[in-house]
């Protein structure tokens, strides 16, 4: 990923087009890593999240993802599933393109989050055999209310920006060129403010629900990892991957 901070903004770009940006255990880490490195530096007053125009991220690479890892060994995404929701200096989102599995679930923690009308949303967990992720059970139904969020999680089918707007996932939908653009304006607004009220204005919005969530995302990411060897999750990943080819 590249990371670059100017005017009080850092700028954290996905960056490996050719997978569309899917998700390394490196990925997670290096994300992580960044999100801490902001949140720690004086000099950052906002944080801009983006992948290209043209996709956010497809998700996780499962060849990488699936890879064995020895007994006891923590989860590649927890460098980032401590970092995001704990961030105290508020984080904007730029959206093209795919935003699939871990590429929307994190968007959740985001604060303002900006979709181009082209971009396409995917929460497939289930039909992968395994359960979603980063808190999202707790997060979706919070914003879009049980049934849409149901809706999302179970079938686990695409939807489109406008959706991601009408479940509270997105705050507004702009033109495919604009995406990034108007991401950036925002995270400079924010940048601009008075620091210390940004960010105790910000730990009271996400203080209600913070104990709940963590414990949340520990059980996802506990059951996740019992279903990545099951049988069923086994046989529906490698069909896809098939399907894929």
């Amino acid at each position: 990923m590249r990371v670059e901070t100017a005017e009080g903004v850092a700028r954290l770009a996905l960056d490996r087009p050719e997978k569309k940006n899917a998700f390394t255990a490196e990925m997670y880490r290096q994300l992580g890593a960044a999100l801490a490195s902001a949140d720690a530096d004086a000099s950052v007053r906002a944080v801009l999240l983006h992948g290209t125009r043209d996709c956010f991220s497809a998700g996780n690479d499962l060849a990488d993802f699936l890879k064995p890892r020895a007994a006891g060994e923590e989860s590649p995404a927890a460098h980032l599933f401590r970092a995001l929701p704990t961030m105290k200096k508020p984080v904007v989102a730029a959206v093209g393109g795919p935003a699939i599995g871990i590429g929307c679930t994190l968007l959740l923690h985001c604060d303002l989050v900006y979709a181009g009308q082209g971009a396409r949303f995917q929460l497939p967990f289930v039909p992968l055999g395994v359960v979603p992720e980063f808190g999202s059970t707790y997060l979706l139904p919070l914003l879009a209310g049980y049934q849409r969020a149901a809706e999302l999680l179970l079938l686990g089918q695409p939807f489109t920006a406008e959706r991601a707007r009408e479940a509270g996932i997105v705050n507004a939908v702009v033109a495919d060129e604009e995406v990034i653009p108007a991401a950036e304006k925002a995270a400079r607004t924010l940048a601009a403010l008075p620091a210390e009220s940004l960010r105790l204005t910000k730990g009271l919005l996400k203080k209600t629900h913070a104990a709940a969530l963590e414990a949340r995302i520990a059980e996802e990411t506990r059951i996740f990892a019992e279903r990545l060897a099951s049988p069923e999750a086994k046989a529906a990943m490698s069909a896809f991957v098939e399907k894929r080819k």
